[in-house]
């Protein structure tokens, strides 16, 4: 690949104090909470943001560049298929990437591609040449050589915009799941992909969950975005709300999803009741 950032020191610096501050506790605004009683609540509130975003970049810009993950995010989704969004959300407009990807054909079982198609692409009107995913035929380290190409072609011609303080991509809105380890993406705890500062896009093909081929955004890409949204439900990913939202000490582990932290941009936590179940109670009254 490329060497990234030209000023990567800088994003590189901004992460470090990032960790820094998570680990000192210090660290307060951990970005926008949204707890909802039910998960129909939470899957239209997400609607409705997405929606508005997708409104707002369109209108700024004449395109929306929206990053997926895999798991339980797309089903979440599902209110965009519905009415009203699925004849007021401009989706000629919008392009579709995925933050990460499990290295397998697009047709198996385990690929986040397929995930979205099956729940949420194949039913809107998205124009299919803004779907951007991974080359499934080739290693994992070509897979996310070829995925950062192709991306790099796309912020030339500003399909996707560029940061304002490194050349890494702006996506204007990157929605993520939550592990119950706190892994993000496919960065996982204490894996050396935490680490990567020159890639957009990395591999792994040690993951700790299958499939162990994987490709995924780095931490500086992630924290470039405009807006980013982590979709969390369920009583088993309590604790690593816990750990990645509340202040913690020092002896706390630091998870990936403590380091997702938006260097000029939002980011909003979209919970339903269980997950957000050990939150201290000064974070729930915000």
């Amino acid at each position: 690949m490329l060497s990234l950032c030209f000023s990567f020191w800088l994003q590189n610096r901004a992460i470090g104090l990032i960790q820094t501050m998570a680990l000192s506790g210090a660290h307060k605004n951990r970005g926008e909470l949204r707890i909802h009683e039910s998960l129909d609540e939470l899957r239209t509130d997400l609607a409705d943001y997405v929606a508005e975003l997708s409104e707002a970049s369109v209108k700024e810009r004449g395109v929306f560049a929206i990053a997926l993950s895999g798991g339980s995010l797309i089903g979440l989704m599902g209110k965009l298929c519905e009415a009203p969004y699925n004849k007021t959300v401009d989706w000629a407009k919008w392009y579709i990437f995925w933050a990460d990807e499990r290295v397998v054909a697009k047709s198996h079982a385990d690929s986040n591609y397929k995930l979205a198609k099956d729940g949420l692409l194949s039913k809107v009107p998205i124009v299919p040449s803004h779907v951007h995913s991974i080359n499934d035929s080739v290693s994992a380290e070509e897979a996310a050589d070829d995925y950062e190409f192709a991306i790099r072609q796309l912020v030339k011609t500003r399909v996707v915009s560029v940061s304002e303080i490194s050349d890494c991509p702006k996506f204007d809105l990157i929605l993520l799941g939550l592990g119950p380890d706190g892994h993000v993406a496919s960065l996982f705890p204490n894996h050396p992909a935490l680490n990567e500062r020159e890639e957009w896009i990395t591999f792994i093909t040690d993951s700790p969950k299958p499939p162990p081929e994987r490709i995924t955004f780095t931490l500086p890409v992630i924290n470039s975005a405009s807006n980013v949204a982590v979709v969390v439900t369920g009583e088993s990913k309590a604790e690593s709300v816990h750990l990645a939202i509340d202040d913690i000490g020092a002896d706390c582990p630091l998870i990936p999803a403590r380091m997702v932290q938006p260097a000029m941009g939002k980011l909003v936590w979209f919970l339903d009741k269980l997950a957000a179940s050990k939150l201290e109670d000064s974070n729930l009254n915000k």
